[in-house]
């Protein structure tokens, strides 16, 4: 354990962190991340992230979110690494990103006043495991998303002020799209944005991560 010097920890006793690693393209799950205040890298892993015939929507969160961050630790041996993927159901369909207005409109379309199941699947790899098969943490959060009944009119307005064509679910929470939402049930609020920092916090300290570097002296971060 640190010592404590003069009321504060001598940061030259704490041990130096891993690496840690978002393997992601996404600026949503980067923002996400630099809430926690720990130094990152990003890293995009290169992987086919269709999914498996009869693969179910959660599976397919699950394998992606392991492959992702199982791509990215084979380029940083030692490091840390987040991977995180989600797959929008409705009915047990998968829906996914809709890339541009037409089947963005479609997808809000199909989900007014309907009850939609985001699966956000978490991997954090440790690639400090001195046995692989025990390097991966791994967990699913499911959150609830009921959208308003709204007529196209709306839906259309929306979309073309706040073009979420690289959303999964065609809708924003943290922005505008929050107004076409009705409820939202989930036990990890950054969930639905793509990276449940409630889950990757636990995952974190289970790896032995600190998140308190910042000593604090007469109430005050140094």
């Amino acid at each position: 354990m640190a010592s404590l010097q003069h009321g504060r920890i001598a940061t030259d006793m704490l041990p130096p962190l891993p690496r840690l690693i978002l393997g992601s393209s996404s600026k949503y799950r980067k923002e996400l991340l630099s809430r926690l205040q720990i130094p990152f890298d990003v890293m995009v892993p290169a992987i086919d992230e269709t999914a498996l015939p009869g693969e179910t929507p959660q599976a397919t969160a699950l394998r992606l979110a392991l492959e992702k961050a199982r791509a990215v630790a084979l380029l940083a041996p030692g490091a840390l690494v987040i991977g995180s993927d989600q797959v929008a159901t409705l009915d047990g369909e998968q829906i996914g990103k809709p890339g541009d207005h037409v089947n963005a409109l479609k997808q809000l379309q199909k989900m007014r006043g309907r009850r939609v199941i985001f699966h956000t699947a978490l991997c954090l790899w440790d690639g400090r495991a001195a046995q692989p098969e025990k390097a991966a943490q791994i967990e699913n959060i499911q959150t609830f998303v009921t959208f308003r009944d709204l007529p196209d009119a709306e839906l259309d307005a929306y979309l073309r002020i706040e073009q979420p064509y690289d959303c999964a679910g065609s809708a924003k929470n943290e922005g505008l799209g929050i107004a076409i939402l009705e409820k939202i049930e989930s036990t990890d609020p950054t969930a639905l944005t793509g990276l449940p920092l409630i889950a990757l916090t636990s995952m974190l300290r289970r790896a032995a991560l600190p998140f308190f570097t910042k000593k604090i002296i007469a109430g005050q971060s140094l």
